[in-house]
């Protein structure tokens, strides 16, 4: 009698999301695929503008990127393309890089900048350093973002007036010049139409939210310039859109010096929007979200989209809202807006080339003010001011001096109020048997606060009300140990013996003790019988008649 072959299971980290796939699914993954296509299509072709590219690059954006993450990618709903943020970062890099100034092609350092900040993101998933990358804080995330909400919204208002030009990658001081350099040669018919779109998206969203504003203001537009011919008084159209999907091409090498400072700051933006979003749209009931397959699957995302000139690509909160939603269930439906995507790029080139700038320019506008969240500035004053203080500076920073730096200033701000905050000693008596205490670490002994436990552990020592013979520290939590910690431990044992107090050490782990088994000091201690297992054997020892 033969066995039935056993069916081979699919491996999991290849769309994740669809395992378990119910056929019941299906109808809501199509209808929530096109509700996010109707948002994410034409805001994504809104967002290329913001760098100075044609709208063509926001769409392709649309269908590579989002077909790797939705074949990789955790999170059931989240939607992947360009940002607000992430547009303007890149914006800021190209310019920076003196792209937009002195090249006629741009693409070649457009790819090469999405190649560069999927490489990061891939970089860090082998490092494993989601954990790391996540202790960014909330008010860097937040300084950020006014500082990018505050400069593209003053750069679209040139564009909002009828000027053609885009100033956003040029940062919020000379976007402000440029607005007053667009006053004298204002276009009345453009302001109208301006004005009207803005006030559509607006009452759209506060009052119809399921309606999608973007796609309903694109298709006036379009109305409008086709059937009243707009365009014939003064209003300025989008550079003419050509059908066809994206072809395949090479980066720009030539560029990676240039562009790899901003490609950093971008791949940390892109992975903290990304893994913000999909948390953010989670269902109780669904898988948690893995940093590291986030990592991954946005690397990926990248990296693929980086040979068809699409834009660096993150996960968005609007289209990923409008998504869940509409009640998608798994990544079907990004395959689904995707298939939007290529259908609109195959067939609506000519339509959409009769799209006014103004139109997109609103959407941009109406975006990005969301991003000035003032309101929550003012919580943060009230109830943490060193977070308000470091939203604010960073604000401050990207306003003034730019956005890539005040993505550096963020950085480095914050992982220096870690380290300060890792750096300081908490300690607790957890036991006391006659004059022996038993002290418990907090946090584990490393290189940077090894000193100042040593001197919080002598002072914690010699400061009690009654006197202490002998010290049983804890180590349980010194996974790993170093030689400056080593040093460190011995200088506590003698400081500690000069004040006729014994050390003994206990719980410390296999591996750390190991390491410190190699050290004469150590091993001093070992014979003289101050190493333990466990904190209650270095208390009944170090308690015990004529030990200390």
């Amino acid at each position: 009698m033969t066995s039935a072959p056993v069916a081979r299971a699919r491996p999991t980290w290849f769309a994740p999301t669809l395992v378990g796939y119910r056929r019941s699914w299906l109808g809501a993954d199509i209808v929530a695929g096109l509700s996010a296509g109707a948002v994410v299509v034409p805001q994504a072709m809104a967002y290329a503008t913001i760098a100075n590219l044609p709208v063509q690059v926001g769409l392709y954006t649309c269908i590579v990127p989002m077909l790797v993450y939705a074949l990789l990618g955790g999170s059931r709903a989240m939607s992947v393309s360009t940002t607000s943020t992430i547009a303007t970062l890149t914006a800021t890099t190209l310019v920076s890089a003196g792209v937009a100034a002195h090249s006629d092609d741009p693409f070649g350092s457009l790819m090469m900048l999405s190649l560069l900040v999927g490489a990061f993101l891939v970089l860090a998933r082998i490092a494993r350093l989601g954990g790391l990358v996540e202790n960014i804080s909330g008010a860097t995330v937040l300084g950020l973002k006014i500082g990018v909400g505050a400069t593209v919204a003053v750069g679209q208002l040139p564009k909002l007036l009828g000027e053609t030009g885009d100033v956003s990658g040029s940062g919020f001081l000379r976007s402000l010049a440029a607005v007053g350099d667009a006053l004298p040669g204002a276009n009345v018919p453009t302001i109208v139409l301006s004005v009207a779109s803005i006030a559509v998206l607006v009452g759209l969203r506060r009052f119809a939210p399921r309606i999608p504003g973007t796609l309903v203001v694109v298709v006036a537009g379009i109305l409008l310039v086709w059937l009243a011919d707009i365009d014939e008084i003064g209003v300025e159209l989008i550079q003419p859109v050509p059908s066809g999907l994206p072809v395949p091409g090479l980066p720009d090498f030539s560029q990676i010096g240039a562009l790899a400072p901003g490609a950093l700051a971008i791949a940390v933006m892109a992975f903290l929007e990304s893994t913000a979003v999909a948390r953010g749209i989670r269902r109780p009931t669904e898988p948690s979200i893995d940093s590291d397959r986030e990592l991954l699957a946005t690397g990926a995302a990248n990296v693929a989209g980086a040979f068809f000139t699409a834009m660096p690509a993150a996960g968005g909160f609007s289209q990923s809202a409008v998504n869940q939603s509409a009640g998608a269930r798994t990544q079907l439906s990004t395959l689904v807006t995707v298939a939007l995507a290529v259908l609109v790029a195959l067939l609506l080139g000519p339509v959409l080339s009769l799209l006014p700038q103004a139109t997109l320019a609103a959407m941009v506008f109406v975006a990005v003010v969301g991003l000035i969240d003032v309101p929550q500035l003012v919580r943060w004053a009230r109830i943490s001011p060193v977070d308000f203080w470091i939203a604010l500076i960073v604000a401050l920073v990207g306003l003034s001096a730019g956005l890539l730096l005040a993505v550096a200033v963020g950085v480095i701000v914050t992982l220096l109020l870690v380290l300060r905050e890792l750096n300081i000693p908490r300690l607790s008596i957890i036991d006391r048997v006659g004059a022996v205490i038993a002290v418990h670490l907090g946090r584990g002994l490393y290189t940077a606060n090894a000193l100042a436990n040593e001197r919080a552990i002598i002072a914690l020592a010699t400061s009690q009300s009654e006197p202490v013979s002998a010290v049983v520290l804890d180590l349980e939590r010194m996974d790993a140990i170093t030689i400056t910690v080593l040093d460190a431990l011995s200088d506590l044992d003698r400081e500690l013996a000069a004040s006729d107090i014994t050390l003994h050490l206990a719980a410390l782990p296999e591996r750390a003790r190991a390491v410190a088994a190699k050290t004469e000091w150590y091993r001093s201690l070992a014979t003289a019988g101050r190493t333990h297992d466990t904190v209650e054997a270095g208390l009944r020892v170090a308690a015990a008649p004529g030990q200390t």
